[in-house]
């Protein structure tokens, strides 16, 4: 009947990611994920019986007028196809499947699909790498280290604030209160919070300005925001290989959590929604862990009955 297929329920889903505020960015994402995988059901239930694989070039005649209900097989048979044509890393493969499972849950809710099949999908597993970032000694050297007042700048507010480099960019001078110290900031999916900022960096903000009192924090181009991609390129000139903004974001709530132990506060501050997310930017701190050792342990030099025993006069 045409009622479920690809071609109508692609742009409904994403009417209705725009209606919870998606950014852009996400939406594009979203839906090149889901209009690939559309166009892949449709090769697999239109193909030449002879035909034993599907390539590439195969989507170029590809179309979306077919039923959106498919099984678990159908996923794998996608995924399988995906890493026939290329490596895909573990990420990438759990953010297809994020989408698809996104895109049918929307469909369950609807009653256009009676299931989710993407929950019955294995999920590749990620290994777990060791998140390279700078400790609050190593970021202040970084900044010092720059001699042009804007870069050095830019950079040291991410750092006092622990914003993403899009929400640095959208900045604007009126957003920023110089009297309480506090920013308000545009979040993901238009969300408003509010971060502290120091003296110091509020100081070298005012300096900056050079009496302007309204407008972008930071001028790009032709009088409009600096883009995320100047920064990108500024971090690349001054910072070490690996460190890039997001990693300072990471500085930033590493070094709130280990100093305050405080998770909700550190996940209010980076505006996550989930506190599952805060948690990827923590550390146990060695100090701590090393304190827990000697005051704990029963062999650490504080407990240890060995050294009572040996030790004169035990």
């Amino acid at each position: 009947m045409g009622n479920s297929f690809f071609s109508l329920w692609i742009p409904r889903y994403l009417t209705y990611l725009r209606m919870r505020n998606y950014s852009p960015r996400t939406l594009e994402s979203y839906e090149g994920t889901v209009r690939h995988f559309g166009a892949y059901v449709w090769l697999y239930r239109h193909a030449d019986p002879r035909k034993l694989v599907i390539y590439d070039k195969d989507f170029a005649t590809a179309r979306l007028d077919t039923d959106v209900s498919v099984t678990n097989v159908m996923v794998n048979d996608y995924l399988t196809f995906l890493t026939s044509m290329r490596t895909y890393r573990p990420k990438t493969m759990h953010r297809i499947l994020s989408t698809l499972s996104s895109f049918y849950r929307y469909l369950t809710i609807q009653g256009i699909a009676e299931f989710n099949p993407v929950t019955a999908v294995d999920r590749p597993r990620i290994k777990q790498e060791e998140i390279v970032y700078l400790k609050h000694d190593q970021v202040l050297q970084l900044i010092n280290t720059i001699e042009d007042p804007r870069d050095r700048l830019i950079i040291r507010t991410i750092y006092a604030t622990g914003v993403r480099v899009s929400e640095l960019c959208s900045i604007n001078i009126e957003d920023i209160d110089f009297e309480d110290h506090i920013i308000k900031i545009r979040g993901k999916g238009g969300k408003i919070r509010t971060v502290f900022i120091d003296d110091r960096t509020l100081e070298d903000i005012c300096t900056h300005l050079e009496g302007r009192i309204g407008g972008p924090l930071f001028i790009g181009q032709q009088g409009k925001h600096l883009s995320p991609t100047t920064v990108t390129h500024l971090f690349r000139h001054y910072a070490p290989p690996g460190i890039t903004p997001h990693k300072i974001r990471h500085s930033y709530a590493s070094e709130l959590y280990r100093r305050s132990k405080n998770l909700r506060v550190v996940q209010e501050n980076l505006g996550h929604s989930s506190i599952r997310t805060t948690e990827v930017y923590l550390h146990t701190d060695l100090d701590e862990r090393k304190r827990v050792y000697n005051d704990y342990f029963p062999l650490s030099d504080k407990n240890s009955a060995e050294k009572k025993e040996e030790s004169p006069g035990a």
